[in-house]
């Protein structure tokens, strides 16, 4: 049977099927995210209303930007199978392994009871319910780990936006779906890498960069349970691929481009003329447009309508990012300077690039300002615990938005002057020669420095005592001040590896030069965003420096970021063979070399952590507790590693009034009298009064203890100095008692 014009006319090209699979999870997490806010604010996220609002919303989003995403040019059918064949793996072999991190220990436990909980009840504060204890008394408390308990209420810590993914998991299969909603993301996210390496290294390199992605252990370790970095780097990088496809750049600056023959030599010029067409190299160009202008290109930004709209969705997009992390104000920081960009060249007169910089501008703060509504709102007491980072950035935000405002207005004086400044001839080796040396300072840093901090807050001092103990665990010397931040650029070599690590800086130089040369439309805001990023996040990386914990921080923007890098990397790399007379021959077997040399190492890392589930069994003896509680129960949490780890699993979970008591005075259990006084205030309340502990011993004096969770399973490991390559035990026990009427 033969196809006619009009089959054909219908069938999506490989291309088109690859820049969509590549957009589509950034229009759906931010159309559910648009949606689902107000409900939540309203106190209506429930699945009657926010599934069908949702639908609709991220249908909306994907008939707008679909519509005006330009097709991959030279994809073939093989590609887009090798893409979406490393996803699914992806998604497969960590749904396969995936975590159940339910107790409240660190943030994974946090964000999914924060996912229950809205899940269950969609509204926001957690009431404290205090009528179940008898009305309020000064010895309940009803804040926990991740839980703070203010304004009358308990306020969840984080940002709502991964909660609001999560909880879409829980609706369909309670909490065994919830549990599988992070491999999906993780899927999500290899198809947004891969559809950026399509776009700005090439079709056929897109695989590569996708494998590489996926198999490096902090994507396997966000992708496994209820983190909040893969949704903000499937926002971060689809707003980015959004943008790209805004300016439709011949240029996107693969290592074939014919105007910098000589990168690699000494005291190369840049040679001016058109961008190189189709034929200039091994590998295809993307249709329909040209560079931004000078730094960032030509002239056709394609039809104003579609170039602004496109714009504005990007921005939005990316600005996002905030609702799901608030650290997404800092990774946008680049974004809001290149929107400044894009309106003072417009005011400088060139129109067609002046099309997107208002849109983008309008998105970003539309986006982000949702975000930080949303913190506000929903989690005021976070925001204060983060003011001393916080409020600086915001300063920062301020002042940028002031840079574009005095930009745009002196863009028509300015315009001669960065001109001329852009033709200094030292200029662009300078740009490579600063890319090499803060990598070189950045890997020298352990020698030159130790990162250390004085405890002056609570959690400060609390962080010393657990860097004590992993020191003592890891064999270490004991220094509770030590902060191994120095360490921070060898993170990234442990997981990516020495080579890609290596020809990430190496393209980063070249693309640097190249930009400051005039071309390099296609890379400019990534790479100002995967600079800007890493450097910020390695010099100070805010965390708890144990490991595989502290590599969440590297999974936003620096492992994609570099992963696309040493892709090109490697390209480039080739493309210096194919000019200094290598065959056909060569150059293969220089790609399937560099293949196997950038997958190696990650993978070698990734291997003795991969396989291993961690505290998968969680669920059952959570169901088992909740199971075991009476009718009517209220919960009193009488020692304090319980209360800590519990208070709202019971709460959220079980769906049962829960508080904790007053410890005595440097003690894990509270006094006998106060625990006999809330019990008689339940009873009086018509309720059982239910006590839960660490021990059997511990509740021996109010009734017959019982045990009701025997939990022993694998946890991360810690390491402070090495990459993990193994887990750890982990036990958790929670004996429950009820006292009698004259108890």
């Amino acid at each position: 049977m033969t196809t006619g014009p009009l089959d054909r006319a219908r069938t999506p090209s490989a291309g088109r099927v690859l820049a969509v699979l590549s957009v589509v999870p950034a229009l759906a997490v931010s159309g559910w995210l648009l949606a689902g806010l107000p409900l939540l604010l309203l106190g209506a996220f429930r699945p009657l209303a926010a599934v069908p609002l949702g639908l609709v919303t991220v249908a909306l989003l994907c008939r707008y930007g679909l519509r005006r995403v330009p097709e991959i040019g030279g994809t073939t059918a093989r590609q887009v199978a090798s893409v979406v064949a490393v996803a699914l793996g992806s998604g497969i072999f960590n749904g396969l392994l995936h975590g159940e991190q339910l107790i409240v220990r660190r943030d994974p436990g946090t964000y999914a009871q924060y996912a229950l909980w809205l899940a269950g009840h969609g509204s926001l504060p957690v009431p404290r319910r205090e009528w179940a204890f008898g009305g309020a008394d000064p010895g309940l408390r009803f804040d926990s780990v991740g839980f703070y308990d203010f304004g009358g209420a308990v306020v969840p810590q984080f940002m709502p936006g991964a909660p609001m993914l999560h909880a879409v998991g829980a609706w369909a299969g309670d909490i065994a779906g919830m549990l599988l909603v992070p491999p999906v993301l993780g899927a999500a996210a290899v198809l947004v890498v891969a559809g950026a390496a399509a776009r700005l290294i090439g079709p056929r390199w897109a695989w590569l960069a996708a494998l590489l992605f996926a198999v490096c252990l902090p994507i396997l370790y966000t992708s496994r349970t209820t983190f909040s970095e893969i949704p903000s780097l499937i926002l971060i990088f689809g707003g980015l691929v959004l943008l790209h496809d805004v300016t439709r750049p011949h240029d996107v600056t693969r290592p074939h481009d014919a105007t910098h023959p000589h990168d690699a030599g000494a005291g190369s010029r840049a040679v001016t003329g058109s961008p190189p067409g189709p034929g200039a190299g091994s590998g295809p160009v993307d249709p329909g447009g040209a560079d931004l202008g000078g730094a960032l290109g030509g002239a056709d930004l394609g039809k104003a309508a579609g170039t602004r709209g496109l714009a504005g969705l990007a921005g939005l997009v990316i600005g996002l990012a905030v609702m799901v992390r608030i650290d997404g104000l800092r990774d946008l920081l680049p974004v809001l300077a290149y929107a400044g960009l894009l309106i003072a060249r417009g005011r400088a007169g060139e129109r067609e690039a002046g099309r997107a910089g208002v849109p983008l501008l309008g998105g970003l703060v539309a986006g982000a300002g949702l975000g930080l509504a949303a913190a506000y709102l929903l989690s005021r007491p976070y925001l204060r615990y983060l003011s001393g980072s916080l409020v600086p950035l915001l300063v920062i935000c301020g002042a940028v938005v002031l840079l574009i405002a005095v930009a745009a207005a002196l863009a028509p004086r300015l315009a001669g002057p960065v001109r001329r400044a852009a033709r200094i001839r030292w200029l662009p080796g300078a740009a490579f020669g600063l890319v090499v040396l803060a990598a070189a300072a950045f890997a020298a840093r352990p020698w030159l420095q130790t990162v250390t901090r004085r405890p002056t807050t609570p959690e400060d001092r609390t962080t010393s005592l657990f860097i004590v103990a992993v020191q003592k665990a890891n064999g270490l010397p004991t220094e509770a001040y030590r902060l191994y931040y120095e360490n921070s650029a060898h993170w990234v070599a442990w997981y990516i590896g020495i080579p890609a690590a290596l020809l990430a800086v190496l393209a980063a130089a070249v693309l640097a030069r190249r930009l400051v040369r005039g071309t390099a439309a296609g890379w400019a805001l990534p790479l100002a965003v995967v600079v800007w990023t890493t450097v910020g996040t390695l010099y100070r990386p805010a965390i708890t420096p144990d490991h595989p914990w502290a590599a969440r921080r590297l999974v936003p923007v620096i492992i994609p970021g570099l992963v696309l890098l040493a892709v090109w990397g490697l390209h480039w790399l080739r493309d210096r063979a194919r000019r200094s007379g290598y065959g056909p021959a060569a150059r293969r077997r220089i790609t399937a070399g560099g293949a196997v040399l950038l997958l190696a190492f990650p993978v070698i890392t990734s291997a003795g952590t991969a396989f291993t589930p961690v505290e998968r069994g969680e669920r059952v003896a959570v169901e088992a507790l909740c199971a075991a509680l009476p009718a009517r129960a209220s919960v009193l949490v009488a020692e304090r590693v319980t209360a800590d780890r519990f208070t709202q699993v019971v709460r959220g979970t079980c769906d049962v009034p829960t508080a904790r008591i007053v410890l005595a005075p440097r003690s894990d259990v509270p006094a006998p009298a106060d625990v006999t006084r809330l019990a008689a205030r339940v009873r009086a309340a018509g309720r059982v009064p239910v006590l839960l502990a660490a021990k059997d011993t511990q509740l021996s004096a109010y009734g017959m203890p019982v045990q009701v969770m025997n939990l022993r399973v694998r946890q991360d490991e810690r390491s402070l100095v090495d990459a993990p390559n193994a887990t750890w035990s982990l036990s958790a026990d929670v004996w429950m008692a009820v006292p009698g009427a004259g108890t």
